[in-house]
């Protein structure tokens, strides 16, 4: 009973992260073609910044729909190609939702308080894909994996920031306050506990390689 339990535990959160990757992408691409009122918020600044607004939702959204399959074992031992052919459509929308966002950050809501914490999040996505592809490239399968697990945790960034918003409004927080507070939070939070995983995967399959993880 002891051993199933951890076992338990990332099944579930396996399944929650596949859940609502799967969710928020089928959104990014929804809003796309969904005509919004005049008095939303984002509708207004998304209006102003113009044509990265599409691209940076559905390359971001092609990012999250493929960030299960992407770290799926299943698939990467037993369709490599799919793997691959899902790794190069995945790293192709991050380069072009990445572009796109550096773009939007100059107008987002919060001004540069927010704006500064979007583009950082977008540099650093497309930082950590671009470090995956240099490993992949130079034959290091272990780094690649690491790697792309960060990638894939500022991927989900696009849904914690949803959560923590969620929760604002449920506890009825002022907007504005909750919104810049979300967009430093959902990406420094993903990628802490991205850390911790990829620490705690190491320290148990190589204890000496631990302390030296990068």
């Amino acid at each position: 009973m002891h051993e199933r339990s951890p076992r338990l535990l990332r099944d579930i959160a396996t399944a929650a992260f596949a859940v609502l990757a799967v969710a928020v992408a089928a959104y990014a691409f929804a809003y796309l073609y969904v005509d919004h009122p005049p008095h939303n918020r984002f509708a207004a600044r998304f209006a102003v910044s113009g044509l990265d607004v599409p691209a940076h939702f559905f390359g971001a959204g092609l990012a999250l729909l493929l960030a299960p399959l992407q770290l799926s074992t299943t698939v990467r031992r037993r369709a490599p190609r799919v793997h691959r052919l899902g790794g190069w459509l995945s790293a192709g929308g991050i380069l072009v939702s990445g572009i796109a966002a550096l773009s939007m950050a100059r107008h987002t809501q919060g001004g540069a308080a927010s704006g500064v914490a979007l583009a950082m999040l977008a540099m650093a996505w497309l930082f950590c894909m671009g470090r995956g592809i240099q490993h992949i490239v130079n034959g290091d399968i272990a780094g690649h994996r690491r790697w792309m697990c960060r990638t894939a945790a500022l991927s989900f960034a696009a849904v914690t920031l949803r959560l923590i918003l969620a929760l604002g409004v449920a506890f009825r927080l002022p907007f504005l306050p909750v919104y810049v507070f979300a967009t430093w939070a959902c990406w420094l939070i993903n990628l802490a506990v991205c850390e911790a995983w990829l620490r705690h995967r190491a320290g148990r399959l190589h204890p000496s390689t631990a302390a030296t993880l990068s």
